[in-house]
């Protein structure tokens, strides 16, 4: 069967699509409850709110009309989508695979930009989406594959997500408490007030000493860059959008000072930029360059601290240095160089710093390990989905009542 729109299978009567309800946040409050609600966000799993009560409990497909089109696959619970999603739902199981067939539409969505002007309403994909119905014995394997491969992504994105959050717990731990001379983390102040002394930034192990960060490097700005000194040749200007992974540069030909001549892995400090995004510590991991007015090189005194701990160290104290900005403390911040030295800081000896930063390295290792695992899961998926959605490759389907693997025929 050649590939036809979804209206030809919808007049058929193997398909039904529709739109939701009108759930405003008053419904909600008026009939409080625990029955999720999906809208037109295409965040996570869609959720606008909980709901005391439910339009639907069946397996179905829906999506975000007014978030771009994501489709979404519902396994069978009770639930309700708004007037901003739509929903498809299948009433010949027998020609249908919903796994199948919400593959075939994120792979569809995946290839069309809606926007304020075209909305993935359902009048609009009946026409514009067009699929080929192929055996329902090659759609249950294909689904097969695909419920492998997001099970095995889900779980990671769990560790992932899991690894993150005790890593926040970790190194606070680390860089409050530290370690002892076996590496071990240093008991809290609660199980052993003896080991930890009094302080500005309060209870601190006896043998750290408490320090201004004016006293642990020096922070020398960048050269402001009018456009007469950029061209298409000479060495990278690093701007902030270079700091947040642009790998757009301009290029400085002029004469280079030393003071904003960088290299990777010096460490730099953006003090102006956005909240949570562009502001505060980075590890520069691109090419030599030379630094604009809103980035500080920092130079670590290395009697005293570590680059990387001291990397880890402002990282750490980034709230509190927000804190200290002026601008719009919601989004757009700058520091001065006098605020930043102000803010106090935790100093272990050189040795200790050496463990902890051990510490830290080992379990960034694991975290790395396991971002990259996923990125390979997805990689895969998103192969396989572009080789057996468009028949590139067939898959043989399962033998009725067996657990046999599905296989692939070039």
């Amino acid at each position: 069967m050649s590939k036809q729109p979804l209206s030809v299978y919808e007049s058929a009567g193997e398909i039904e699509l529709g739109r939701g309800e009108v759930i405003s946040t008053t419904d909600l409050s008026a009939h409080p409850g625990n029955y999720p609600v999906y809208s037109s966000s295409a965040v996570g799993e869609g959720i606008f709110g909980k709901y005391g009560r439910h339009m639907f409990d069946e397996e179905l497909i829906t999506w975000s009309i007014d978030g771009g089109g994501k489709p979404f696959y519902r396994k069978k619970h009770k639930y309700s989508v708004t007037n901003v999603c739509g929903f498809l739902r299948i009433h010949r199981r027998d020609l249908w695979n919903y796994r199948y067939l919400h593959a075939i539409l994120e792979r569809l969505q995946s290839g069309i930009q809606f926007d304020y002007q075209m909305k993935a309403h359902p009048s609009v994909i009946r026409e514009l989406y067009k699929l080929e119905r192929i055996p329902l014995a090659e759609q249950n394997a294909i689904a097969d594959v695909l419920d492998t491969l997001d099970t095995a992504i889900h779980q990671t994105e769990a560790i992932v997500e899991k690894l993150k959050q005790v890593k926040q717990g970790l190194l606070h731990d680390l860089l409050t408490r530290g370690v002892d001379a076996n590496g071990e983390l240093r008991p809290s102040y609660e199980e052993a007030p003896h080991l930890y002394q009094d302080s500005p930034l309060g209870w601190i192990p006896k043998e750290w000493e408490c320090r201004q960060l004016e006293k642990l490097a020096k922070y020398v700005n960048g050269k402001t860059f009018d456009a007469g000194a950029w061209s298409d040749i000479g060495i990278p200007i690093i701007r902030i959008q270079n700091l947040n992974g642009s790998p757009e540069f301009n290029y400085y030909t002029g004469k280079v000072n030393e003071a904003w001549h960088i290299y990777p892995g010096d460490l730099l400090f953006a003090w102006a930029g956005q909240r949570g995004v562009s502001f505060g510590a980075r590890l520069w991991q691109g090419p030599e360059g030379v630094l604009n007015q809103h980035i500080f090189k920092v130079t670590p005194n290395p009697e005293i601290i570590s680059k990387t701990y001291l990397f880890h160290l402002l990282r750490f104290r980034q709230t509190t240095i927000e804190d200290s900005a002026h601008g719009f403390k919601d989004s757009f911040l700058h520091v001065t160089r006098g605020e930043l030295g102000e803010i106090f800081a935790a100093i272990p000896s050189l040795r200790e710093q050496s463990l902890i930063e051990e510490r830290i390295f080992a379990y960034e290792k694991k975290l790395l390990n396991e971002e990259i695992r996923l990125k390979k899961l997805q990689r895969m998926k998103s192969a396989l989905m572009n080789d057996l959605l468009t028949g590139r490759v067939r898959v043989t389907p399962l033998l009725q009542g067996t657990s046999q693997t599905p296989k692939f025929e070039p």
